[in-house]
């Protein structure tokens, strides 16, 4: 299980990233005490998790695991046979993942990134410092950086946070969003205020999109969300929920 410790800052904002720190550490404790570890990201080798982080675009889970079934099932889990597998072929084997087409074009453009930069190496490609590792995932055709940081951390095991739909739901409920609707911004609140532990970003990350699929949803579910006390969203709208009845019993 991963372990929070105290981050500090320089004199002027070391108050705000301790409260900051303190709350992201609360938000951390309370999702864990709920799901437990999650054990993400679910693959046998650290090339599937890179095929799973592109296939999973805009796809539910359960249909990105159909199409890596397929690609396990015909042998080409592996960039060498990708490379090899022609296009078309390639698409209808992630048929249900969704997108089928493009994300075909993606594969084949990491796997020829791949051999022509690192010889076929992912460990060659993992070695390189994260700055430059997350440089050259962004160049490389339909990696944007939600996938490239999935790359990273799940795949390289290096330190970086993932920022998705999820979080960027949760956060803003719980009143955490910055000022700037970006994804650095939104990667800057853990990046800058928690420790830079691989384990600690991979389980916290997997328990936010846990808590975003079953609870914080588009319409959430407050009552079943074991964030609540912390969450401006709740609070606010619970307050309002609460006049409003009191208004309705004095009628």
């Amino acid at each position: 299980m991963a372990k929070l410790k105290q981050h500090t800052k320089s004199e002027g904002t070391a108050h705000n990233a301790h409260s900051l720190n303190h709350r992201l550490t609360e938000i951390y404790r309370l999702l864990l005490a709920r799901y437990g570890p999650q054990h993400w990201w679910p693959a046998d080798t650290a090339f599937e998790v890179i095929v799973g982080a592109i296939l999973t675009q805009s796809a539910a889970w359960a249909n990105v695991e159909k199409a890596i079934s397929n690609l396990k099932q015909a042998r080409v889990m592996n960039p060498a046979s990708l490379r090899k597998l022609p296009l078309s072929k390639l698409a209808k084997l992630i048929y249900p993942s969704g997108y089928y087409n493009a994300k075909a074009l993606k594969l084949k453009s990491f796997v020829e990134y791949l051999e022509e930069a690192h010889e076929d190496s992912l460990e060659r490609l993992f070695s390189l410092d994260i700055h430059r590792l997350r440089s050259e995932l962004l160049n490389i055709h339909g990696i944007g950086p939600e996938t490239a940081d999935s790359i990273i951390l799940y795949a390289a095991h290096k330190p970086i946070f993932v920022i998705d739909a999820y979080t960027r739901r949760i956060l803003s409920r719980l009143g955490l969003n910055p000022s700037m609707d970006n994804y650095p911004a939104f990667q800057a609140i853990f990046m800058d205020n928690l420790p830079a532990d691989e384990k600690l970003f991979n389980e916290y990350h997997a328990l936010l999109v846990r808590h975003g699929k079953e609870v914080c949803k588009k319409v959430p579910l407050c009552d079943n969300c074991c964030l609540r006390k912390l969450c401006i969203y709740y609070l606010t709208n619970n307050v309002i929920d609460s006049r409003a009845h009191n208004l309705s019993l004095r009628v």
